[in-house]
């Protein structure tokens, strides 16, 4: 048996640097989580932002039909839920209804809230 000349002996270099990538991925993890749940979060306020604005639409409409106000309340606090802040300001000729309502993430009550605010204006029919 002979030796190959050309032999060379396999060395990588992985041995210095094994495990790098798994700590990287830990340290990276935590923030990967905030980011996550941040964009929740975010599209959690839009989502609640596009129910505002569909019964704030409704509430206007039937506002200016002559509904009673604390039906249109309710109306309104059915669509987005019972925390909705909602404003309703009626004259001869339109009618305005101005809804607002805190969202906050259900994993971080202790969190500042982001304040939805939608209006919608309404031509008051006589």
């Amino acid at each position: 048996m002979t030796a190959h000349p050309t032999a060379i002996p396999r060395t990588t270099g992985r041995s210095t640097s094994r495990g790098s990538v798994t700590a990287e991925t830990a340290a990276m993890l935590p923030a990967l989580m905030v980011v996550l749940a941040a964009a929740l979060w975010a599209i959690q306020a839009v989502a609640v932002q596009l129910e505002c604005v569909d019964a704030a639409r409704v509430a206007a409409r039937a506002a200016a039909r002559g509904e009673p106000l604390d039906e249109v309340r309710a109306l309104v606090r059915v669509a987005t839920g019972h925390e909705a802040q909602v404003n309703v300001s009626r004259n001869s000729e339109q009618t305005r209804i101005e809804i607002s309502v805190e969202v906050r993430p259900p994993w971080g009550p202790a969190l500042p809230a982001v304040q939805v605010t939608a209006s919608a204006t309404a031509a008051t029919e006589p």
